[in-house]
């Protein structure tokens, strides 16, 4: 693992605060994102029986996210993710297969809709990002892969790159320029592709209204490019980069203010999801070092992409652990739909279910995600600009702090219990910390020390008492 050198993260760094205009990454510091799949959140009518078909549109639209704002804004979040909105060619309810990128999606709602849809967060100060494709165009039904007629405005073989298919995932060359799924590859050196492209995400955010994107397939395009885009969007925008070395995706924040941080993701998958040892947390907080800014990538558990956590470990004290640790350390902490209603679908389309009738505020996953997500926003700068420092780790056992904020996490599962004793903290002997999950549990530094008690697997949130 080598470090990256101060002139590259000094462009870097540089480049972040060139390609923002609108929304920063700064400001985005300060977001708890809930990921939804528009067309599995929530229907203009509510519906008693969960979407029996995954492999096509299941009936989510915008106008349903509206009518679902309380549950959002209930959870404790306050910005959310959407999927794209391009039209699709045959059962592209997700959105990754763009038809026809300047309609909107009409299984979505209309363009209107999609207006009222970021009017409506923004009263209620959620920010919304948008999920956007560069890289592709949707499925050829024909079977002709010269025949790109029914795309608009790419219809020419010329806005792609010849025909070939994405075997080799470490030669960045043939990752770039052949096709991932045999979708359509478009060539961004083209300048009508690249000029259209550049002038439609600034049409789009500025229509609408958006606060940040983000950006699918991201290595399977050129870095260039991407300084043009995301310069053009001018707001945050978080690649999706999925790849698990930290030094191939940390090459991407520059070109974009952000990644995804898959490669803690895997970090987090082995300690929580496998429960092997708690070093592998400490390994991905390491191996952070090789971004420019750590704070403002985005953590993330599940997504639509991967097997649900409860799916590979369903035990939902080890989930309410991860969460912990994703809520409070460094980067723009992630819920996807679902994790708080206890969903554990396995691979795509599985682990894209409707969310409907499942609305529950009071189960104990939405309760537990609401009191951490609030207490965060709560805490403001204070922690979200706060560096996150170790404190203590195990096999079984993480812990560190951010800001004033001390954090507990272990691995061992429902019903088992441990003891640590704390010795290095911020926290002045007197001081009283008091667990914002369970305010009678107190502890007390004394001799500079406390100890930490773990009961029943659950994780703590320790904060002094005013």
């Amino acid at each position: 693992m080598g470090s990256m050198s101060l002139v590259t993260r000094i462009t870097a760094l540089a480049a972040l605060v060139a390609i923002t205009q609108g929304r920063s990454p700064d400001e985005w510091k300060s977001r708890v994102i809930y990921q939804l799949l528009t067309d599995r959140f929530a229907q203009n009518q509510d519906d008693s029986s969960p979407c029996g078909d995954l492999s096509n549109y299941c009936g989510g639209t915008f106008q349903g996210i509206i009518r679902k704002l309380d549950y959002i804004q209930g959870l404790g979040v306050n910005a959310i993710w959407i999927s794209p909105i391009p039209e699709q060619t045959d059962n592209g309810y997700h959105g990754y297969w763009q038809k026809d990128i300047y309609t909107i999606n009409p299984n979505f709602g209309t363009s209107d809709d999609l207006i009222s849809l970021v009017k409506e967060c923004h009263n209620r100060s959620i920010w919304v990002m948008l999920d956007i494709v560069a890289n592709h165009m949707g499925n050829q039904a024909s079977g002709d892969w010269s025949d790109f007629s029914s795309f608009n405005p790419f219809n020419q073989q010329g806005h792609y790159h010849p025909y070939c298919e994405i075997n080799n995932f470490n030669n960045q060359t043939e990752v770039e320029v052949c096709r991932l799924a045999n979708l359509p590859d478009l060539d961004q050196s083209n300048s009508f592709v690249q000029s259209t492209l550049v002038s439609w995400i600034h049409n789009t955010v500025t229509t609408y209204g958006f606060d940040g994107i983000r950006v699918d397939t991201t290595a399977e395009v050129p870095k260039s490019f991407w300084y043009q885009y995301s310069g053009s969007a001018g707001v945050y925008s978080m690649g999706e980069v999925f790849n698990g070395d930290p030094e191939y995706v940390s090459g991407y924040q520059g070109p974009l203010a952000a990644t995804l941080n898959y490669p803690m993701y895997f970090k987090l998958f082995n300690a929580f999801q496998e429960r092997l040892t708690m070093y592998n947390v400490h390994d991905g907080v390491s191996q952070n070092d090789v971004f420019p800014d750590v704070s403002v990538l985005g953590n993330f558990l599940d997504n639509h992409d991967n097997p649900r956590f409860l799916h590979n470990n369903p035990d939902r004290v080890t989930l309410k652990n991860a969460l912990a640790y994703v809520i409070f350390a460094e980067g723009i902490p992630i819920i996807y739909y679902g994790t708080e209603q206890g969903f554990d679908g396995s691979g795509d389309p599985y682990c894209r279910e409707s969310l409907w009738p499942q609305y529950y505020n009071n189960s104990d996953l939405y309760l537990f995600i609401k009191t951490l997500a609030t207490f965060r926003t709560e805490q403001g700068s204070s922690l979200y600009e706060a560096a996150q420092v170790e404190r203590y780790v195990d096999n079984e056992f993480f812990a560190f702090t951010r800001g004033n904020v001390f954090v507990a996490t272990s691995n061992i599962g429902t019903g088992q219990s441990l003891s640590r004793s704390i010795t290095d903290h911020p926290y002045s002997s007197g001081t009283t910390l008091v667990n914002i999950l369970n305010s009678s549990d107190k502890v007390t530094v004394e001799n500079n020390q406390f100890e930490v008690n773990i009961e029943d697997g659950m994780p703590k949130v320790y904060f002094p008492q005013n």
